[in-house]
């Protein structure tokens, strides 16, 4: 379906449980709606009155934009211009530092690299193929190995989609070994294995805060039968009612080589997306996943070449 290149150095209403258990943080986006390039430059870089003349002296006399004259006369720098652009188009941006330890968010930190653009164009494809289906919300990320970027893909997904300005939940459905709430700076649990226990936790369901509109559900702690949790009425359940709640509904899977675990929640989620890693994934073990997931009658979307 898509091919992505460079990846980053170094993945009905809810019941009371899951309702109590979103929690959000103000996101203090309406603070900066339509306000100029000028009042946001300066009030980041808190700069003073005499430099904010300089740098309408020098737009003037030199027929140039706010943030170019600020750049020229070395009072800001071009990622301070970024982030004020993206605050004036309410597109979210986290500056570098903001997730300097989770530098795999490459949508949030890095939003203008071809990296995010590859990443936008799967999304627009999602969208088409899957999400613009009436009623089809949720979809699982599947790949056969273990180590094809499925956490990085789905990360870097759930902000894109949320970017949009759709509300977008990233679930961690994969227990065996549960990433997206350290990509995230998340705590583990609590998570997905405690609701499919049975558990009644608060905060299940945490905002991010450099993304309004994007919310995680972390896996929780590592259960010993994360099959059989999968494959309880539960699971689809639940399934339900985050699809009822939410836009878009991406899924973090386990590699197909630990198990059943992916294929059933591809079937639950009703539409899968394939990860395969250049010079890595083995065609026949894709086609055997694929083959699995057509059985299983989960629509696949396609098959995203992943490039390391």
């Amino acid at each position: 379906m898509a091919k992505f290149r460079d990846s980053v150095q170094a993945e009905i209403a809810p019941p009371a449980a899951l309702s109590e258990g979103i929690h959000s943080e103000p996101s203090g986006a309406a603070d900066v709606r339509d306000r100029s390039m000028g009042d946001l430059l300066r009030a980041a870089k808190d700069l003073s009155a005499e430099q904010v003349e300089q740098v309408l002296a020098y737009q003037r006399d030199r027929g140039v934009r706010f943030g170019e004259a600020a750049i020229a006369l070395g009072l800001v720098n071009a990622n301070d211009v970024l982030f004020a652009l993206s605050q004036q188009f309410h597109y979210p941006y986290a500056p570098g530092e903001r997730y300097e330890t989770s530098a795999e968010l490459i949508a949030l930190n890095q939003p203008f690299s071809s990296q995010s653009e590859s990443i936008r164009g799967v999304r627009s494809q999602l969208l088409s193929r899957i999400f613009g289906d009436s009623g089809h919300r949720a979809v699982a990320v599947v790949s056969a190995d273990q180590g094809d970027g499925k956490t990085f893909f789905c990360a870097n997904l759930a902000v894109s989609l949320a970017q949009l300005g759709g509300r977008t939940l990233l679930v961690d459905a994969d227990m065996r070994g549960p990433r997206v709430h350290s990509v995230f700076g998340l705590s583990l649990a609590p998570g997905l294995s405690g609701i499919l226990s049975g558990r009644s936790e608060s905060k299940v369901i945490q905002q991010i805060p450099a993304v309004p509109e994007l919310f995680v559900m972390p896996g929780g702690t590592t259960p010993p039968n994360p099959l059989e949790l999968i494959e309880r009425p539960a699971f689809g359940l639940l399934m339900s009612e985050l699809s009822a709640k939410f836009d878009h509904v991406i899924v973090d899977t386990p590699a197909a080589i630990y198990g059943s675990d992916s294929i059933v929640i591809g079937a639950k989620c009703g539409a899968s997306v394939v990860i395969a890693r250049k010079d890595s994934s083995r065609i026949e073990h894709v086609q055997e996943l694929l083959t699995h997931l057509t059985e299983m009658r989960s629509k696949i979307a396609g098959v995203v070449y992943n490039e390391y």
